[in-house]
């Protein structure tokens, strides 16, 4: 793959809820599909127009929910409890491998990491060679800020008004372009 050769990069994305972080990683996702990343992104599940949970997509197809108003459980964020065992299996049922694929994550919040092998999987990615797509909380916990502030972090703040222009910058950054000027 042509890819292999480089080093990986390490892109966060954050900005307010509802700017259109998932609908920049899901672009991006598209335009470097030739790069054969793996990873899943989140969607909302919506009930009579109101939020009530949210599920989880792998590129390979599979489907979980992460958390849901009318789950069990132990955990809960705000309204919504968090099934932190279903998480589990579903990252166990994503073909990660040890190759140098890219990897896109959305997203690392605070849902996400109530899970211990998912901060393990975070871990082990930002130590690897592989390039890494992730959105990330703008508010979060030490973990979160921690990722935000690390050296080899390529952090965006994205809104509304720069979020298409984003979607190329960050395609060629997984491609390692520099960018001049």
């Amino acid at each position: 793959m042509a890819g292999e050769q480089r080093v990986g990069r390490k892109i966060l994305i954050t900005g307010a809820p509802g700017v259109g972080k998932t609908i920049l990683v899901r672009r991006v996702a598209e335009k470097v599909h030739d790069l054969e990343p793996v990873g899943f992104w989140i969607e909302e599940i919506r009930e009579h127009g109101e939020r009530i949970g949210f599920s989880i997509e792998s590129f390979e197809g599979k489907r979980a929910v992460l958390a849901h108003t009318k789950i069990a459980g132990r955990y809960r964020i705000g309204k919504y409890r968090v099934d932190i065992e279903g998480f589990e299996r579903f990252l166990d049922g994503i073909g990660w491998g040890d190759d140098l694929r890219p990897v896109i994550i959305d997203e690392i919040g605070r849902m996400e990491c109530l899970s211990p092998k998912f901060r393990a999987l975070i871990d082990k990615l930002m130590a690897s060679r592989r390039t890494l797509l992730a959105t990330i909380a703008l508010k979060g916990d030490a973990y979160i800020e921690g990722l935000k502030r690390r050296e080899d972090v390529m952090l965006h703040v994205i809104g509304r008004e720069n979020r298409e222009a984003m979607i190329t910058q960050v395609e060629e950054e997984m491609r390692g372009v520099e960018r001049r000027g």
